[in-house]
């Protein structure tokens, strides 16, 4: 009986960061957790997909960490992980942006740097 959060190494980690920030980032919080919701069951097969498409998308992202982000779509507790991170991230821009409504000031994006 497991009853340990999954472990991730630091790598992992800052991938599925890094791809939860651009979510948030881009306002797509909503459909990025039902997607990861309803591809559950087929995560193997996106992995494999990720890694099928791997030589278009290599402007996009660094091969390394494309590779990395394609073994962890695999993995279930993965993806765990990134919504819980998405949803996280989303709470806090939100928060930001109605503390920047009341105060009158222009709300400030996760990625910019004020």
């Amino acid at each position: 009986m497991a009853t340990d959060a999954p472990r991730f190494t630091e790598d992992e980690l800052r991938v599925l960061e890094r791809v939860a920030d651009r979510v948030v980032e881009l306002r797509l919080e909503v459909p990025a957790v039902v997607t990861l919701e309803s591809a559950r069951p087929l995560s193997l097969i996106a992995g494999q997909a990720m890694i099928f498409f791997e030589p278009m998308v290599q402007a996009l992202f660094r091969i390394r960490d494309y590779r990395l982000f394609a073994a962890l779509i695999e993995r279930r507790e993965a993806l765990d992980q990134l919504s819980r991170l998405i949803e996280q991230r989303a709470d806090a821009a939100r928060e930001r942006r109605r503390a920047a409504r009341r105060a009158g000031k222009p709300p400030v994006s996760p990625g910019s740097r004020a």
